[in-house]
């Protein structure tokens, strides 16, 4: 396992920390007493760097486990929340200690060891809630509290796994970067959005907005709005949709690079 030292609240490089020790071929050594997961393990192999930063103090990792302990348990509990892991011993009878039963030891589900198995992507997904809510809310003030509300709404779906959920809010605040764009231009927020709600709204803001653009402009906020655009469709439609956690970090994504590109080129979507 790759080791890192991050931040001791950095909940996402534990949760990663964590995820790699579950995957990792050796994963039977982060297992003790009747746990398959035994966070104290997982956080000494965390901190390994300090014992070779301080080969002489023999106490150092030790030390380290308590300031740390906390991200650990938080990500930790959000795999629980995922369904990827439950507290307790593997099963009925197993060893228990009183540091396991206080929150340090855990064990697999089975659906956890499904999302093990196609979980290469976790290496790099931002998982913390806070972390890319932050991402995306230094885009608040430029598209509006109609963004903000759906943003923020997306990343808690996808946090307890409402994939579909997800990606229909991503879709509905792409629409809220392109309305704030669209009022921008006008300057008269009142015709644009009634414009909007009328029929065919939808399209004809987007037209008004990406008529007279340059191709590269139209290209690629259309790359990024096209998919978002077709899942909060398709999320609307009674049939099953068969969107997952793929398709939800996927759009994600995209919505922060949406927001990334409209913010870089608002001068020329507006003018």
């Amino acid at each position: 396992m790759k080791t890192v030292t991050g931040p001791a609240n950095n909940e996402e490089d534990a949760f990663h920390a964590i995820v790699q020790c579950l995957r990792c071929s050796e994963s039977k050594k982060y297992a003790d007493y009747g746990y398959e997961l035994y966070l104290p393990k997982v956080i000494e192999e965390y901190l390994e760097p300090l014992r070779k930063m301080a080969p002489h103090d023999v106490y150092a990792v030790q030390r380290a486990i308590p300031e740390y302990s906390p991200a650990f348990r938080a990500a930790a509990w959000n795999l629980c929340r995922r369904g990827v892991l439950r507290p307790g011993t593997r099963i009925h009878g197993g060893q228990t200690t009183d540091e396991g039963s206080g929150g340090s030891g855990y064990s697999l589900t089975p659906t956890g060891k499904e999302w093990l198995s196609r979980a290469s992507h976790y290496d790099f997904v931002p998982v913390d809630p806070g972390r890319f809510s932050q991402l995306l809310d230094k885009f608040s003030a430029r598209f509006g509290p109609g963004f903000v509300e759906r943003s923020q709404d997306a990343i808690r779906c996808y946090s307890a796994t409402a994939y579909l959920a997800c990606c229909a809010m991503c879709g509905a605040a792409a629409e809220s970067i392109m309305l704030s764009l669209a009022i921008a231009k006008s300057k008269d927020e009142q015709r644009t959005m009634a414009e909007y709600v009328s029929a065919s709204g939808r399209s004809k803001i987007e037209k008004a907005l990406l008529g007279q653009q340059p191709e590269h402009i139209r290209r690629e906020f259309l790359g990024y709005g096209s998919l978002l655009k077709y899942w909060r469709d398709y999320a609307a439609h009674g049939r099953q949709s068969g969107i997952g956690d793929g398709e939800a970090y996927t759009s994600l994504a995209m919505l922060l690079r949406l927001a990334q590109f409209a913010s870089e080129h608002w001068g020329d979507l507006t003018k």
